[in-house]
């Protein structure tokens, strides 16, 4: 069975188009980030995608109004909360919205991986991603190109879907899915040609790479 790839940070037409064949997309709704689109923006590159991708939104600790704006222009499938929400804030944002909901848990420890347990209950899926360090210079939320121990998520028995994140790429992802047992990948830096700018080709090319797994 093909692993499932989220190419996360579009934001341009060529990006959009290659897209195609992944399962998810997903459109950063948070300003700071280099790879950040508007609504408006997000909806027209929506457009180049068939109905079987996951349209995903990103956000960042955002308010209710700041989500409506984008959800009254974006047609987002799924809301992916890449902050310090916590698990009654992604339980009320799935209620108000009636979207499903994907909360990222920040990894660079053991504990950080068993503090997703406070979140089986209020989520629709995880996703693990490298948690900057402290020191580290303009660090987002995520696509930093950082990676963290997959063998922090080796056999464990999840009772929802999880994604991998960090720090991948076309080099390292067979090896990634094999010490973690992912079955559902995220992808931003390691398709990119600079920071924020995707590239079709390592797009592509990442997807191709997915499905012989």
């Amino acid at each position: 069975m093909a692993v499932e790839v989220k190419i996360c940070g579009v934001n341009s037409i060529e990006a959009a188009e290659a897209t195609v064949d992944a399962k998810y997309v997903g459109f950063v709704f948070y300003p700071p980030s280099p790879r950040a689109v508007s609504p408006e923006e997000a909806a027209a590159l929506s457009a180049h995608q068939p109905d079987t991708v996951t349209r995903t939104g990103l956000f960042v600790d955002a308010d209710d109004v700041a989500i409506a704006a984008v959800l009254a222009k974006a047609p987002l499938d799924l809301l992916q909360l890449h902050g310090e929400e916590s698990p009654e804030r992604v339980a009320a944002l799935r209620d108000t919205f009636g979207l499903p909901v994907m909360k990222a848990i920040t990894v660079a420890s053991k504990a950080d991986v068993d503090a997703a347990d406070a979140y089986f209950a209020c989520t629709d899926r995880l996703l693990f991603d490298a948690r900057p360090p402290a020191t580290m210079e303009g660090a987002l939320p995520g696509g930093n190109a950082l990676a963290f121990d997959w063998g922090l998520l080796a056999g464990r028995d999840w009772p929802l879907p999880w994604m991998l994140s960090g720090g991948l790429h076309i080099g390292n992802l067979a090896q990634a899915v094999h010490v973690s047992g992912a079955k559902a990948v995220d992808v931003s830096s390691g398709v990119e040609s600079s920071l924020g700018r995707k590239n079709p080709v390592l797009i592509r090319a990442f997807i191709e790479e997915a499905a012989k797994l």
